[in-house]
């Protein structure tokens, strides 16, 4: 029997420009290993997010006046 396993990706940076290196770098290569994983009958659970309300995000829409996300507004 195997053990359930636990594959991660980096979170995006979200206030930056996004490049190829974001895929080709984190993204991609985990989730083909998450699939491999699977394909060989192990227990995965692929989990990964996002920073697209972190701190940074919220000043930099407060500087260009653009809502906070969500129909919320920056006040």
């Amino acid at each position: 029997m195997s053990k359930r396993k636990m594959i991660t990706a980096a979170l995006p940076y979200a206030n930056g420009p996004v490049h190829i290196g974001h895929l080709a770098g984190v993204y991609i290569p985990a989730d083909v290993y998450a699939r491999f994983q699977r394909n060989t009958g192990q227990k995965i659970a692929f989990i990964c997010g996002s920073d697209e309300h972190g701190i940074p995000i919220t000043i930099r829409a407060k500087r260009r006046h653009h809502s906070a996300g969500c129909g919320g507004q920056i006040s």
